[in-house]
């Protein structure tokens, strides 16, 4: 038989976990005051930016062979470009011959040279650039932005994500589903036929989809009155609402028949449609031009994507081939962010998983590995200092020895251009908060800014 003393020490634990429960629950519902939704919202602090355009180059592009010069590069015993670098610009950057057009923008460009990340595991790496965790669902860099500041537009999503097969880049995994990210022209690179699933609906009259929604969404809003608080139903009754307005406004951008032959031939697309060594066919150039579109209408955060980087074997030809097919259609970017004068307030990333080691001295070998230690992105507009190079890879370009960034660091900066504070923009989850850059957090690279 035992006393009550005994009872007492036996079941203290679960009487803490139980005042634990409690708080966590009184946390909870704090937390779940605020309404959840694309509403534009206000910066923390002043903001450079307005919005991002991503430029994902996915599969690893060979820093040595783009943007951090080696003069000893390819002469024994230091590995590296086979192509030929120039200065550019009244900054002197020095940029690859194998982007010309892109080199009339030295003096817009903030290059990054001492990027660095923690595996050289292709998913993990790019699901850390994505997400700030290399091993777990995180919700996306794009869904943290709509969750901070909501959309400009609010008959468009926060987040547009062009052509991914990857949903684990452009989730919004455990904050509600109205930040989740819109793919278009999801699975391969040929965007001609871009569309946002069934998005036109033209199956059916206006009329008749108006009801429909309506009928649906009264079912909804009775199911919510049975699930107060229940941040999830209420996101997804929003993303119906939201998916019924982007029917009127979506098809209209992704429409470029408006658009001159002109600019058309700038971002050549439409051009790049052959299979060149491993690289896909690509219509880059017509998701830099629906970028820029979907940008005007007020979408925060667009991410586009260029895929065929992992270049192993035939190494020269193949990175060839992907600089000719985003080389024009980023440099028409950055030049009708700046006639539009979007630059000032549009912030451009550039960037992939991680770099490439150099390519062996000897001619008689083309390949490449992975390189996670040391690589480049750069960044342009959004009041950044242009025609300049922050950091720098060991004299082999093999890892970042000075000025080093990690993808936590990057996406704090993004955040902090934002206006967003990086490190306090939180989401409760599973007990606790949780944030972009991690447990660790990100320190924002002032020295990026002017």
């Amino acid at each position: 038989m035992h006393s009550r003393r005994d009872m007492l020490q036996a079941t203290s634990c679960g009487f803490g976990y139980l005042a634990l429960q409690a708080l966590c629950g009184q946390t909870q519902a704090a937390g779940s005051a605020r309404k959840e939704n694309l509403a534009a919202k206000t910066p923390a602090f002043p903001a450079r930016a307005k919005r991002v355009i991503f430029l994902c180059m996915s599969g690893g592009p060979a820093h040595l062979d783009t943007f951090d010069y080696k003069p000893q590069s390819g002469k024994s015993p230091h590995p590296g470009s086979v192509f030929s670098f120039d200065q550019h610009g009244e900054s002197g950057l020095w940029i690859s011959e194998l982007l010309p057009n892109l080199s009339r923008h030295a003096d817009d460009l903030c290059v990054i040279n001492g990027m660095h990340a923690d595996t050289t595991i292709h998913a993990q790496s790019f699901l850390q650039l994505h997400t700030g965790d290399r091993l777990r669902e995180r919700p996306s860099l794009g869904s943290w932005v709509s969750y901070g500041l909501g959309t400009e537009n609010q008959n468009l999503p926060g987040f547009i994500s062009f052509n991914t097969s990857k949903a684990s880049i452009y989730s919004s995994a455990f904050l509600p589903t109205i930040y989740n990210g819109t793919p278009i022209g999801v699975n391969g690179e040929d965007m001609s036929q871009a569309t946002i699933s069934d998005i036109s609906g033209r199956h059916l009259p206006i009329s008749s989809k108006e009801k429909q929604l309506d009928f649906v969404q009264m079912m909804n809003r009775r199911h919510r009155e049975m699930r107060a608080n229940d941040k999830q139903l209420e996101s997804v009754i929003e993303s119906m609402e939201l998916g019924f307005r982007m029917q009127m406004s979506a098809p209209d951008l992704l429409d470029l028949s408006s658009e001159t032959a002109e600019t058309l031939e700038r971002y050549r697309v439409g051009k790049n449609n052959k299979q060149i060594g491993t690289c896909k066919p690509s219509d880059f150039g017509r998701q830099c031009l629906l970028a820029r579109r979907f940008a005007e209408a007020g979408v925060r955060f667009i991410e586009v994507n260029h895929g065929s980087w992992d270049q192993h074997k035939n190494h020269r030809r193949d990175l060839k081939a992907n600089c000719e097919a985003t080389d024009a259609p980023i440099a028409a970017l950055l030049d009708d962010l700046k006639v539009r004068g979007m630059l000032d307030d549009t912030l451009v990333v550039w960037g992939g998983e991680f770099g490439r080691p150099g390519l062996s001295p000897d001619k008689d070998k083309d390949a490449t590995g992975h390189n996670s230690r040391g690589f480049t992105f750069w960044l342009a507009g959004a009041k950044v200092k242009a025609g300049y190079t922050h950091g720098k890879t060991d004299q082999t370009g093999s890892r970042a020895v000075e000025g080093k960034v990690h993808f936590r660091d990057l996406h704090a900066t993004i955040l902090h251009a934002l206006g967003l504070p990086a490190n306090d923009l939180t989401y409760w989850h599973a007990g606790r908060d949780h944030r972009l850059t991690g447990p660790e957090g990100g320190q924002v690279v002032q020295e990026l800014f002017a």
